[in-house]
């Protein structure tokens, strides 16, 4: 396998990636980001569209779905807890570009395989007990396997030191951190959806 030297001098660990991997991540940001804005536009309409509804309204298909009991955990959309799962992709996607350490490639393998976990219940309870389907949730699950998938096939084109040996690079990699790149891509994300929730406090005659 061909391979490319990404060993850095500051860090103890020592791997090698394959000229794919950076396409692999560049995919792996994109699909991130689309799953953050559909997230992101199925908590916009939480937080505007479903109150607007009338009481004893007969409601079906992506309406059924996001006004379900199932659709909430302790009051909060889960939608919203999508984007904030997708904006961590995103932002170690990003420190990855920034670092090239594996250790952020190991971090993300838990992360994305509960996505696909929590993904995979979401859309049984979609086919089950709810009867009824929601394209943009399909896509963030969608989106979310795709991670999982580009993840599994960064680990399988690398050759990664265990994490266990990694543990001592951690200082390392926050000390060659850009930190003010990760905070302004986080600050974007969380306040995109905090703006979506804003606007449900402006007062609009009617609302």
């Amino acid at each position: 396998m061909a391979t490319q030297s990404s060993t850095v001098t500051e860090f103890d660990s020592e791997w090698n990636y394959s000229p794919r991997v950076t396409t692999l991540f560049g995919a792996f940001t994109a699909i991130a980001v689309f799953g953050w804005v559909v997230s992101t536009f199925l908590s916009g309409i939480h937080f505007w569209a479903i109150p607007q509804i009338p009481a004893g309204a007969e409601l079906s298909g992506s309406l059924e779905v996001v006004t379900s009991s199932w659709a909430y955990v302790f009051g909060v959309p889960l939608a919203t807890l999508g984007a904030v799962y997708y904006l961590t992709t995103i932002l170690l996607a990003v420190w990855w570009f920034d670092t090239r350490h594996p250790l952020i490639i190991k971090i993300l393998t838990p992360i994305t395989a509960t996505g696909v976990v929590a993904s995979a219940y979401f859309v049984y309870l979609q086919l089950v007990p709810i009867g009824a389907i929601c394209p943009f949730c399909m896509m963030s699950a969608t989106a979310s396997v795709f991670l999982f998938g580009l993840e599994l096939g960064i680990l399988r084109t690398s050759e990664l030191p265990p994490t266990t040996s990694m543990i001592d690079d951690a200082g390392a990699l926050f000390r060659e951190t850009t930190t003010h790149w990760l905070l302004l891509v986080a600050a974007i994300g969380a306040l995109t959806v905090v703006a979506f929730y804003g606007v449900t406090l402006a007062p609009v005659p009617g609302t």
